[in-house]
């Protein structure tokens, strides 16, 4: 299937054929800067009703990976971002999210997830506070906006979905780039997990110190009128000094597991609680009502969701994990990782009792099965040093630390 956008005449191509006809009955709208990717054969999925390259055909996988830990690396992603403003905005938020807002100060990010009633996690994304009763939630993929929509119609609020596109930034040279792309250098402060508004190319711009990788780096947000193509090419133009180029989801998403970040709707779901998920010190049982409070006050506080390390292979997702011949968990995600040079994997164990250090068999994509253990998340720099800039490198650490934003 072809299609076109500025002009420029593309193939869709889905990674799996099943299913393909349903699949492009839906929305597929490209991400305004894709022609930066079409020489590289890639391949795309659907993201939030948006397409989003998961793999190139003719750029190898690994050799983009170095590229990332190495470099700098661009990758345009299918995020949407919902604006909340209004007198009242900052009390809807309260009654969705599961930390506090009010402790969220203007020019900051804050990660927060979101549940249904009955304790299951419903979404994750970063919160943006742009001005007290202004802000944006950039989500992943799944429905959130008719269930915040919904929680609206009690408070002064006006929620909308924003035609904003979202790229990332990411790797080592990454605020290299950036101050030289700025117009007038890099913001003042622009710390981790901070926002700023910056010119590029005279055009306004507004960024964030975070992303999807656990690599030092950026994003940066297209809004409509915005004139895209000037600045996308002037990102990249600058940051091919650093031997930048773009990267699919396919890279991104063997650093995101060895980073601990979990995919919303694989990783966990409305099916288990942010305790079983490894998010329970982002849930403030003190802070006031919200969706879902009353059934985490009662739930088991117990983490089921834990890293998996296997050197013979890459796991297989699905109930591919054994303990002594008997099934004991689910693979969620899983990669190979180069840094560690063993097979990395995220999953979730039916014995909350079970955690690192756990011996277990799995299933991998070579159709054997090998030896495999629990381990803590992230897999290395578990005090987070190398996206908050003090690192550039990962850190050998035994620590047992489960993190959070």
């Amino acid at each position: 299937m072809t299609r076109k956008t500025d002009g420029v005449e593309f193939v869709v191509k889905p990674v799996a054929s099943t299913g393909g006809a349903s699949e492009f009955r839906q929305s597929m709208t490209p991400h305004p800067l894709v022609y930066q990717e079409l020489a590289h054969d890639p391949h795309f999925g659907i993201y939030n009703g948006r397409l989003r390259s998961l793999s190139y055909g003719n750029a190898p996988m690994e050799d983009l990976y170095w590229r990332l830990r190495r470099q700098v690396m661009l990758s345009h992603t299918g995020e949407l971002a919902t604006e909340i403003r209004g007198p009242q905005a900052e009390a809807l938020l309260e009654r969705v999210f599961t930390r506090s807002i009010a402790a969220v100060r203007v020019g900051r990010c804050s990660y927060q997830i979101a549940c249904y009633d009955d304790g299951g996690v419903m979404m994750d994304g970063v919160l943006m506070r742009f001005a007290p009763d202004h802000f944006w939630y950039v989500q992943s993929d799944g429905e959130f906006h008719g269930w915040l929509r919904a929680h609206a119609g009690q408070f002064d609020a006006e929620v909308r979905v924003t035609d904003t596109w979202i790229s990332q930034v990411q790797g080592p040279r990454s605020m290299d780039v950036l101050a030289e792309v700025a117009d007038e250098g890099m913001p003042e402060r622009f710390r981790y997990f901070d926002m700023a508004t910056i010119q590029v190319n005279g055009q306004p711009l507004v960024i964030t110190r975070t992303g999807f990788t656990n690599e030092l780096g950026w994003e940066f947000y297209l809004e409509p009128g915005a004139d895209a193509e000037a600045i996308g090419d002037r990102i990249l133009e600058v940051g091919q000094q650093y031997e930048m180029g773009t990267t699919p989801a396919e890279v991104t998403n063997a650093r995101r597991i060895e980073g601990g970040l979990l995919f919303a709707g694989t990783d966990f779901d409305a099916t288990i609680t942010p305790f079983e998920a490894g998010f329970g010190r982002i849930v403030d049982l003190e802070k006031g009502d919200f969706a879902g409070r009353e059934a985490l006050r009662t739930a088991d506080r117990r983490c089921r969701t834990w890293g998996l390390t296997c050197p013979g292979g890459t796991a297989r997702h699905g109930l591919t994990v054994s303990q002594a011949g008997q099934p004991a968990g689910r693979v969620t995600s899983s990669a190979w990782s180069p840094t560690l040079g063993t097979g990395i994997a995220i999953v979730r164990l039916d014995d909350p009792e079970a955690g690192p250090g756990t011996q277990l068999e799995v299933l991998c994509t070579d159709g054997q099965t090998h030896a495999a253990e629990v381990c803590s998340l992230p897999l290395y720099d578990q005090a987070g040093d190398i996206p908050r800039g003090r690192a550039t490198e990962p850190l050998a650490t035994t620590e047992p630390v489960h993190a959070a934003i």
